[in-house]
């Protein structure tokens, strides 16, 4: 499957996140306000816990899918898209704190983690209580669409982290399970920032479907590539802990691949690391992903995602958030590319 022509893309495809979130840079401050603000809704006694994980500055894939998919032009900020916004990071946080729980984490966002930081008892449960904040904050919104949406968002992440959960070291994993847990524990939130942000900023109900359905195979998209950035990533440059998917026994689709391409006789070390076995090192796994031409499967999976996440935008191309959605999958595709070079898209 190519990749869409030149063309078909902005005039200014961003390099990477500073470029976008340039763009979005009031935004983003705005949020950053609003995080702090939150820190003081805690109790005393745990504000210090909460603002380790509220005021740290990731990615923030999430709201800048809530901003750029209600976008109304320059220097407009909406007060309810940074409610949104601090919605969905916060969901998110509340996900990466259990995470790095379950994974044996010691790294995020180039720090140690809330369970290396508080330990995994109190971790759990400021997980759960900036899970409980979050909803609050959606329940405040005049419209009970939002804490609908939020709520049975949140539900479902939980839910891809349970079925991942109950999964791990089941070698007999199929593509279909695995992609069906990452739409629900990485896309749903993607899917719901982007319907967020379309609907609060009251764009036609064809277009909220349409970033309904731009988000979800983007997500999909995203965490294919967490999972192999596991493998071929730089640990300093994506800032957290790699090598967990194998050690934890998570199937991932980069192992999948893996061992479909391996000589019979090298498939059942894999599997038994996988099973809880003897643990392999990181890099001789990722050396082998890498003679075999691992990548380039596992990007196929990513592009025909990628894909599909554009064509659900074609419809709406006159509508002011297409190009700077149709950017972000573009700067996901430099992503890409940074842990694979020198493999083609296909």
């Amino acid at each position: 499957m190519s990749g869409s022509t030149p063309s078909s893309l902005p005039a200014s495809t961003p390099r990477d996140l500073t470029e976008v979130f340039h763009r979005v840079a009031p935004q983003m401050a705005a949020l950053d306000r609003f995080m702090t603000d939150q820190v003081s809704r805690f109790e005393p006694e745990i504000r210090g816990m909460a603002a380790y994980c509220l005021e740290t500055s990731g990615k923030r894939l999430r709201p800048s899918l809530v901003f750029i998919s209600g976008w109304q032009g320059v220097g407009i900020v909406s007060d309810d898209l940074v409610r949104a916004a601090g919605v969905v990071e916060m969901v998110h946080l509340a996900t990466l704190v259990h995470d790095d729980i379950m994974d044996g984490a010691e790294i995020r966002r180039n720090r140690r983690t809330a369970a290396r930081e508080f330990g995994p008892d109190a971790a759990v449960l400021l997980g759960d209580a900036l899970f409980s904040q979050a909803l609050h904050i959606a329940a405040q919104f005049p419209t009970t669409e939002v804490c609908r949406l939020v709520s049975e968002s949140t539900r479902q992440v939980c839910s891809g982290e349970i079925m991942q959960t109950l999964r791990r070291r089941d070698t007999a994993l199929s593509q279909a399970d695995y992609y069906r847990i990452i739409d629900l524990k990485t896309a749903e939130l993607f899917r719901a920032s982007c319907v967020l942000g379309a609907s609060l900023a009251g764009y036609p109900a064809g277009f909220v479907k349409a970033a309904n359905d731009f988000g979800r195979h983007l997500g999909i998209a995203y965490q294919i590539y967490d999972d192999l950035a596991d493998f071929l990533g730089d640990e300093t440059r994506i800032g957290k802990t790699l090598g967990t998917d194998l050690a934890s026994g998570k199937l991932t689709l980069p192992l999948m691949i893996l061992l479909e391409k391996l000589p019979a006789g090298e498939r059942e070390p894999v599997l038994d690391a996988l099973r809880g076995g003897h643990p392999l090192p990181l890099a001789a796994e990722a050396a082998r992903m890498k003679e075999l031409g691992i990548a380039a499967g596992v990007i196929a999976a990513i592009e025909a995602e990628l894909s599909l996440a554009e064509a659900a935008l074609a419809p709406h191309a006159s509508l002011a958030p297409v190009p700077f959605l149709l950017q972000l999958r573009e700067l996901l595709r430099g992503q890409v590319a940074a842990i694979s070079p020198g493999v083609a898209r296909v």
